[in-house]
C-alpha cells in the first residue's frame, strides 16, 4: 500500500538543490516522518536581491537521508518540483554536454569530455544492500552539466560514478520548463535511474552550483517559494512546500 508523507520543509530543500535556486535554512533542518529522517543545510549568495531584476546567485546545499532504526533507506525515483516565478534559469550561451559523452564514464573521463559544460560540483554517498549481505557504503564525486535548451525545456545532467560493488556511471536527467501556476513559474522533473539494479539508495549529498548567471532570482516581496513531490522506490510519496525569506533592494 502506497504511503503519502507530507514533509513540509524537507521536500522543498531536497528538490531545490538541483534546479530551483531556492535558499535553504542557515542552520541544519531535521524532519522526521515515520522511520524516515532527513537533514538539510545550505544557502545562496547574495541574499539581498533586486526587487525587479534577476540577480545571479550561487547555490550550495547538503543533506542526509536515513532511517531511525538504521535500516536501508528507500531509493529515490523522481522529483517533481514547482519553483517560484521570481526564480530563473538561463542556459543560453553556456556550452552544452550530450548525455552520450558522460554515460558509462568515470568522473575524470566525464569531466574531460564536457569540461566547458560543468555548472557545478559536489559529492554524494550511496548505500547498496543486496539480499543476505551487509550494506555497502560508496562515495562519489558529483558533476553537474548543462544539457542545453530544446523545445522550451532546459536539461541538466547530474553525473556520479560508483566503483564498487559494480563499476557504473549514474546519470540523473533534470528537465526544466516554464510553468504558470499562481506563485510558481518553473516546473522541474528529475528522473533518478536505478542504482545497482535498484539495490542502491542515496544517503547524503553536498554540492555547489556556481556557473555565473545560470541560476538567478529577484525579491519583490521578501520571500521565495517552492513545492513538490518526491517518489521513492518502495512506493512512498513525499509532498510538501517551503518558503524562504530574501532581502529586497532597489
Amino acid at each position: 500500500m502506497r504511503k503519502r508523507l507530507v514533509l513540509t520543509l524537507a521536500l522543498g530543500a531536497m528538490v531545490a538543490l538541483v534546479v530551483g535556486g531556492i535558499a535553504v535554512a542557515a542552520k541544519p533542518t531535521v524532519i522526521q516522518v515515520g522511520n524516515l529522517k532527513l537533514t538539510f543545510n545550505g544557502g545562496f549568495s547574495p541574499t539581498a536581491l533586486s526587487k525587479t531584476k534577476q540577480t545571479p546567485i550561487k547555490l550550495n546545499v547538503s543533506g542526509k537521508i536515513q532511517t531511525t532504526d538504521g535500516s536501508h533507506p528507500p531509493a529515490l525515483k523522481e522529483f517533481i518540483l514547482e519553483t517560484d516565478k521570481n526564480g530563473g534559469i538561463n542556459a543560453k550561451g553556456v556550452p552544452q554536454c550530450k548525455q552520450g559523452k558522460i554515460e558509462a564514464t568515470t568522473t575524470a573521463a566525464a569531466e574531460k569530455a564536457c569540461k566547458a559544460a560543468i555548472i557545478g560540483k559536489g559529492t554524494t554517498g550511496v548505500e547498496v544492500l543486496f539480499p543476505e549481505s551487509a550494506p555497502i557504503p560508496i562515495k562519489s564525486k558529483l558533476l553537474l552539466f548543462n544539457g542545453g535548451i530544446k523545445g522550451g525545456k532546459t536539461t541538466i545532467y547530474i553525473h556520479a560514478f560508483l566503483s564498487n560493488p559494480v563499476a557504473a556511471a549514474i546519470v540523473t536527467t533534470v528537465k526544466v520548463q516554464k510553468h504558470k501556476n499562481g506563485r510558481f513559474g518553473l516546473k522541474s522533473v528529475a528522473s533518478v535511474p536505478k542504482i545497482a539494479g535498484g539495490s542502491g539508495s542515496v544517503t547524503n549529498f553536498s554540492l555547489l552550483i556556481n556557473e555565473p548567471g545560470y541560476l538567478s532570482a529577484k525579491c519583490p516581496d521578501g520571500h521565495i517559494d517552492a513545492q513538490g513531490e518526491a517518489v521513492f522506490g518502495d512506493g512512498t510519496r513525499a509532498k510538501g512546500g517551503v518558503t524562504r525569506p530574501c532581502t529586497p533592494k532597489g
